[in-house]
């Protein structure tokens, strides 16, 4: 009885630290990044280039995922009011007939934005993929990233962490109920962006720089 009342104990130890710990970084993140954040186009300062992070056009059973196409609106909304120049669309292509990149550049391609303006990352498997190749890669030192705000706190922080400055500018969110799984796991999320600063965890590949200009 002693051994398993010792390890009930250890157990709600090991839960309240990691419980505290999602906590700590839920809101260290939520903090830092919050006066990086927009939701008005007005007030965001222009860029010359804009990150979208990427995520399936179509949910699980067919119907169309919202985040995706808010996401794709705020992004032509960004071009149409002036405040950015050129795209890098980036997200996952590992897996045969899945292609975020080219479904994002596609969509915003019929939303008025030319092609020539669109720059697709086939390696942003991962939001710090993303954020840490736009600026490794497509050499850019300041950039809006376009996501929904629960999203885009954790990438601008990410950011701020590399040592570039970064823009969100908030996509509107789905309904909380649609949502619910999605923002469940951010909590997740956030915290395991201190458990890869500890380790130094990197982008997955590397490649040639490309220049936008």
């Amino acid at each position: 009885m002693k051994i398993i009342k010792k390890l009930i104990k250890i157990f709600l130890l090991l839960f309240v630290a990691g419980f505290l710990f999602i906590v700590f970084a839920n809101y260290t993140i939520k903090s830092k990044s919050d006066d990086f954040l927009y939701s008005d186009i007005n007030r965001i300062p222009g860029c010359k280039t804009a990150l979208v992070l990427g995520t399936s056009k179509s949910l699980s059973n067919g119907n169309p995922n919202l985040y995706f196409s808010y996401r794709i609106k705020a992004t032509s909304d960004l071009y149409k009011a002036g405040k950015i120049q050129y795209v890098i669309v980036s997200g996952d292509n590992s897996v045969e007939g899945y292609n975020e990149p080219e479904e994002m550049k596609n969509d915003l391609i019929s939303q008025g934005i030319p092609a020539e303006r669109i720059f697709e990352d086939f390696a942003g498997f991962r939001t710090l993929d993303s954020v840490v190749r736009a600026k490794e890669i497509f050499c850019q030192d300041k950039f809006i990233i376009v996501s929904q705000k629960f999203h885009n706190e954790r990438a601008v922080f990410l950011a701020q962490k590399n040592g570039f400055t970064a823009y969100g500018y908030n996509a509107p969110d789905v309904n909380k109920y649609a949502g619910l799984k999605t923002n469940l796991r951010e909590y997740l999320a956030k915290a395991k962006v201190f458990v890869d600063l500890l380790f130094g965890v990197e982008p997955k590949f590397g490649g040639e720089k490309i220049l936008i200009h």
